[in-house]
């Protein structure tokens, strides 16, 4: 099938149901992958995160097409991308924007920083210094900026990639581990295989045509909305506290070996953004209830950088991942074979 017979062209309405957005979502993955080879893990998340409204934080080598990906999601969504490059040097105001002298009129007026997109890509966030990196993680919060006195409303809606160099410590931040937790997703991006790579490099001889616009900002909001009414089972909601709970007290979940290379446990925005997440991942799948299997998809994306470990788990090569995968083999998830809707959910 031809790239036109594919494209229909942009939708601005919104779906009426997760069918019907899970078919635009897809069409919006088939755009986007014409110029992204591989990485689908990284390219669901992304969209998940952006659906249930939350931010990502990539840590990845250079090269593993990250800002591609973000540039290109932006272009096929329909919003506005910006890329920050983090440095030593940077101050807030080269963020949010600051006011201005206007030499012609002799009063001061706001320039707004880059943080004024749709999509904002904050690339290597820890070579920024700390109070660079709170000004970016308050927009993220907040998703306002007060310059002179005044409120601006970022452009909704507002996702933030931010990305770390895993092999490269050198004149970095590292980011504190309470701003880390305002992060809804965490991904790993790995090198592509050899026939993922061997199509990157053949698609450079011959790149394919722009990415094109697939969504408008109605048809996004309306699948939020969709995102929003998703079923969550109260076993599943308790199957997220418990594994949550589990991080902070190992002992009383069968999983005290872990409990010495965990300094501190995730917070309750890890059930909380767990819950969130799975509910964009089940509208992607075309479902309108969350599955276990939802929760354990993402379990190591939504924790990974909320457990805090211990020297020990440092001296001893214990990733949080390892931790996460222990308790995934001691908590599985519950036998759920079918989830209705409850009278009145």
């Amino acid at each position: 099938m031809t790239e036109e017979m594919e494209f229909e062209g942009p939708v601005d309405e919104a779906p009426q149901t997760v069918e019907e957005a899970a078919e635009l979502l897809e069409r919006a993955r088939f755009e986007i992958k014409r110029w992204i080879v591989g990485q689908d893990a990284m390219l669901e998340r992304v969209i998940a995160a952006l659906l249930a409204r939350g931010h990502v934080l990539l840590e990845g080598v250079p090269g593993l097409a990250k800002t591609l990906t973000v540039r290109t999601v932006a272009a096929v969504f329909g919003g506005t991308f910006r890329r920050i490059q983090f440095t030593p040097d940077l101050v807030p105001a080269d963020l949010v924007g600051t006011r201005v002298l206007d030499p012609k009129t002799g009063k001061f007026r706001v320039e707004l920083g880059p943080v004024f997109a749709n999509f904002l890509l904050a690339d290597e966030i820890n070579r920024a210094p700390a109070k660079v990196q709170s000004a970016l993680l308050e927009v993220m919060q907040e998703q306002t900026v007060t310059i002179g006195g005044t409120t601006h409303q970022v452009p909704l809606p507002f996702l933030t990639l931010a990305t770390q160099n895993p092999i490269e410590a050198e004149g970095t931040y590292p980011l504190p581990e309470a701003q880390m937790d305002r992060f809804m997703l965490k991904v790993l991006v790995s090198y592509p295989d050899y026939g993922e790579e061997l199509e990157v490099v053949d698609r450079v001889a011959r790149p394919p045509t722009p990415p094109r616009r697939v969504l408008g900002p109605g048809a996004l909001a309306g699948i939020q909305s969709l995102v929003d009414g998703v079923f969550v089972d109260h076993r599943i909601r308790e199957y997220a506290v418990t594994l949550v709970t589990a991080t902070r007290r190992p002992q009383d979940f069968g999983v005290g070996e872990v409990a010495p290379y965990v300094e501190y446990g995730a917070s309750p925005r890890g059930s909380i953004n767990l819950v969130l997440a799975s509910r964009a991942l089940a509208v992607i799948h075309g479902r309108d209830y969350v599955l276990p299997s939802d929760l354990d998809a993402l379990m190591g994306d939504v924790l990974r950088h909320r457990i805090i470990p211990s020297y020990r788990a440092l001296a001893e090569d214990v990733s949080t991942d390892d931790i996460i995968g222990r308790v995934r083999e001691v908590l599985p998830p519950p036998a759920l074979e079918l989830i209705e809707r409850a009278e009145g959910a």
